[in-house]
């Protein structure tokens, strides 16, 4: 009884540990029909870009097989390309997946064993279909001869056509929100067009999504792209309805304690909006510059707004403390993603703009005695 107690035990433990050397291996094979290509092959795609895989040859039947291994745990994007067409598939790891087509593999693939990967195919479905019509009536738009009555029918059913993909896409990210594939659905354009859901109000469909993914893949690659895209979203919102009278983005952000101080809040004094990091460490030099023209015009109404662009609060508070800065040091620890950067299209460190005691911006990215002549100017 024994013996056998610990034989189960050991094949239990062997099980479990061939599982695990295999939980991040995802097979896939199939069959593809109806073209003349020879070579199918597999890519993955990261932070919107396509990285070749691997590729084999079709056997006689049309049959193919690849092995794909460090697979993630939360479904991730693959393509199969054949014919140059791209199968998406959203593939986790331990997967064994059946991918067939006959004729066009993008119009007619059949997907199994991976449910995000056939809700993916539920989706391209209406969307290749809906994509092909509105590309047949901007073709035909474009012919000659076409009377102002014909063109005016074509831009109306276009619309038509929009409506009609955008209302179907919009029901399946909700219905699907806690799901991957509405992840794929929110970034798929149409031609001539940044994004489907472009407006300012369609950020509530990015929320929707990424709240629901974060309780359901809290782990996965694309949560911290959904919130960066949220936050570029924010700020533009932020941008369109906080720019005052006066001239300038508004904003407010937490200082070393904590305390939130508004950019408007020095609305009267001369201003000098900073942009820096503590991290990139070789920026010292620009800050002691500028500490000798702040000592020299503090006192006239001068005062800096300095933003650092940085992920460790530690590095930062440390940076600011030992360099002695004398004037507001704010940060959200967001580093590259901060909105702030979005509102005032800051694209490199460092970087600033001069605004005036009327609250217009009058100069940009200025420096040492640029900066100290210019306030000479505006406190006479």
């Amino acid at each position: 009884m024994l013996c056998n107690m610990k034989r189960l035990i050991f094949v239990l433990v062997v099980g479990v540990m061939l599982c695990g050397c295999h939980s991040d291996t995802v097979k896939i094979s199939g069959r593809l029909l109806g073209l003349g290509s020879k070579v199918v092959y597999v890519e993955k795609v990261t932070g919107g870009e396509a990285k070749l895989l691997d590729s084999v040859m079709l056997e006689q039947t049309g049959d193919y097989k690849f092995t794909i291994n460090d697979v993630d745990s939360t479904p991730t994007l693959y393509n199969i390309v054949y014919h140059g067409e791209r199968i998406p598939l959203l593939l986790t790891g331990g997967e064994r997946v059946t991918v067939n087509s006959v004729g066009s593999p993008l119009r007619n693939y059949t997907v199994e064993g991976s449910d995000e990967s056939e809700l993916l195919r539920e989706f391209n479905q209406f969307y290749v279909e809906g994509l092909s019509r509105i590309s047949s009536i901007l073709e035909n738009y474009s012919g000659a001869n076409l009377s102002s009555e014909d063109k005016r029918a074509m831009m109306q059913e276009y619309s038509q056509e929009y409506r009609s993909i955008k209302r179907e896409q919009l029901r399946f990210i909700i219905e699907n929100k806690e799901r991957i594939a509405a992840v794929y659905a929110l970034y798929q354009r149409l031609p001539n067009e940044k994004f489907l859901f472009s407006n300012r109000d369609d950020i509530i469909y990015f929320r929707t999504v990424a709240d629901a993914i974060e309780a359901s893949y809290p782990t996965s690659p694309f949560l911290p792209t959904l919130r960066t895209d949220i936050a570029r979203m924010e700020a533009h919102k932020s941008l369109i309805s906080q720019i005052k009278e006066a001239g300038y983005p508004d904003f407010e952000l937490p200082d070393m304690y904590g305390k939130k101080i508004r950019l408007s809040s020095l609305a009267g004094k001369i201003i000098l909006l900073s942009f820096w990091s503590a991290e990139a460490g070789s920026m010292n030099n620009i800050n002691a510059e500028l500490k000798t023209i702040y000592a020299r015009f503090a006192e006239q109404g001068f005062e800096v707004y300095q933003v650092g662009i940085d992920t460790s609060k530690a590095v930062w508070i440390n940076s600011v403390q030992e360099q002695q800065l004398p004037w507001i040091s704010v940060g959200d620890m967001r580093g590259g993603n901060s909105p702030v950067l979005g509102m005032y299209n800051v694209k490199t460190l460092p970087a600033n703009f001069l605004i005036d005691k009327e609250g217009n911006i009058v100069a940009k990215n200025i420096y040492g005695n640029a900066l100290e002549q210019q306030l000479e100017k505006m406190t006479l």
